[in-house]
């Protein structure tokens, strides 16, 4: 199967489950097959949990594990535990769900930042260390972690360590009234999710993101991109700006969803459109920023206003 048709029969798959949500789709599968992982920031009931089922019932060949986050949640649950064995009088490990290809992280700020840092290592490394042993996770490995931004009771704000980790954090927004006609249609009788059909295989994602990497961009377009990122250094406003992680997670989703839009080449449209999302959650704004009603993503549409597009 061509690169081309792997991303677009999953991206038709998946989107067959969320109505009115495809540019959302779009940049969450880019970003998977870029090898990052997301954060769905958004209000009960917009469809972040079934947005993860649905790419885990489109791939074919994959593990899908679902850890609902609470303030009582271990480490160990996440990342397993060593058990006595009698017969043999050995310690036995058994791994916890984070061993799987695509983890669900349901209301990841329930859960303390003990258990909250079990995920820093598998994120970035694709590995996770437990009493000494160091133990490799799959190739494939990718995490959709959701939380509710409007309920702050017992709730951990997520470290900025940790928000680093996320390539790309995005809100899937309220529906119009003819989508979510759409959606009531849609499951008078059944959820869609009972009838997605798996239409790619682990295979065909790992082939795409080799694909990714292969995806031009220019000399000047690498500039530019590097010059947003270097912008929110010493700004009026950021208390901590991006570091190159974000550089480098801007590149790579640049590059993939260059090819759900038909491309093998990046535009500087395709940069400007995923910048905020890529960089904003990775900016802590001071005191007086905040009070006045600024975000990261704020200021981040403000260095793309401001910044000239090379020619």
């Amino acid at each position: 199967m061509q690169v081309s048709d792997i991303v677009h029969r999953l991206e038709e798959s998946v989107q067959s489950v969320m109505l009115g949500q495809q540019q959302a789709v779009r940049r969450v599968l880019a970003t998977m097959l870029a090898g990052g992982h997301v954060l769905l920031e958004d209000v009960p009931g917009t469809g972040k949990t079934t947005l993860a089922k649905a790419i885990a019932a489109a791939v074919g060949g994959t593990e899908f594990r679902r850890i609902q986050f609470t303030p009582d949640l271990l480490p160990s649950d996440i990342l397993g535990v060593s058990v006595l064995d009698s017969q043999t009088s050995s310690f036995e490990f058994h791994r916890g769900p984070i061993f799987s290809d695509l983890l669900l992280a349901d209301e990841v700020n329930r859960a303390s930042p003990r258990t909250q840092s079990a995920l820093l290592e598998a994120m970035a490394e694709k590995q996770v260390t437990v009493e000494g042993a160091r133990y490799d996770l799959g190739e494939l490995f990718f995490v959709i972690a959701t939380q509710n931004p409007v309920e702050l009771r017992g709730t951990y704000p997520l470290p900025e360590a940790q928000m680093d980790r996320f390539a790309y954090q995005c809100t899937l927004g309220y529906v119009s009234v003819e989508q979510e006609m759409a959606i009531l249609n849609a499951q008078e009788k059944e959820h869609p999710l009972n009838q997605v059909e798996t239409v790619v295989t682990r295979d065909d994602l790992l082939k795409v993101r080799k694909a990714v990497t292969q995806v031009v961009i220019t000399q000047p377009l690498q500039e530019y991109l590097v010059r947003l990122v270097a912008a929110t250094r010493g700004r009026a406003g950021v208390k901590l700006a991006a570091s190159p992680r974000a550089s480098l997670h801007l590149l790579r989703i640049s590059q993939a969803l260059s090819l759900f839009e038909g491309r093998d080449f990046v535009l500087p449209e395709t940069i400007q459109a995923l910048a905020a999302g890529v960089i904003g959650h990775r900016l802590v704004l001071d005191a007086d920023a905040r009070y006045a009603g600024r975000t990261g993503q704020a200021v981040v549409n403000e260095i793309v206003e401001e910044l000239a597009v090379p020619v």
